[in-house]
């Protein structure tokens, strides 16, 4: 358990301060742009592709006790913690930097913007994190069921 706590604790700090270090570029006025993407500051006040954005400043909120509801599963369920335990610090570590955002920014710090043949929703580090976390996850599991039906 204290191994998989490490790894936890590693990759969530890791994201954390990596997405923070990278919005801080963008917060002191960096600017860049070509014909397929920009990268330019944006504060996106909801979720992906601004969802739920008339929730305005509640939606940190909720965000925190989603967050504390996945805490709170994977300390009652420490096997499927410990079998996820670098996705899970990954996926949790980018939630907390975007939470964060929303608290001192009032919005969570949006930078990349995908332009050329279509116009796609301005995103993060963290939100590629998140991205990857889950693909680790079904990485995982996709592993272990197949695992379990070869036996």
């Amino acid at each position: 358990m204290i191994r998989s706590t490490l790894f936890f604790a590693i990759f969530f700090v890791g994201v954390f301060v990596v997405d923070q270090m990278i919005k801080n570029i963008f917060l002191e006025g960096f600017r860049w742009g070509s014909d397929y993407f920009s990268l330019i500051l944006t504060y996106n006040k909801g979720v992906a592709f601004s969802m739920f954005s008339f929730l305005d400043g509640y939606l940190k909120y909720l965000q925190m006790a989603l967050i504390f509801g996945i805490i709170v599963y994977l300390l009652l369920y420490k096997d499927i913690f410990k079998e996820y335990c670098i996705p899970a610090g990954i996926i949790l570590g980018a939630a907390c930097s975007n939470i964060y955002d929303r608290f001192i920014h009032e919005g969570v710090v949006d930078y990349f913007y995908w332009h050329y043949g279509f116009e796609f929703a301005i995103f993060n580090f963290a939100d590629v994190m998140i991205d990857l976390g889950v693909v680790v996850v079904l990485w995982i599991s996709f592993r272990k069921k197949r695992a379990t039906l070869s036996q």
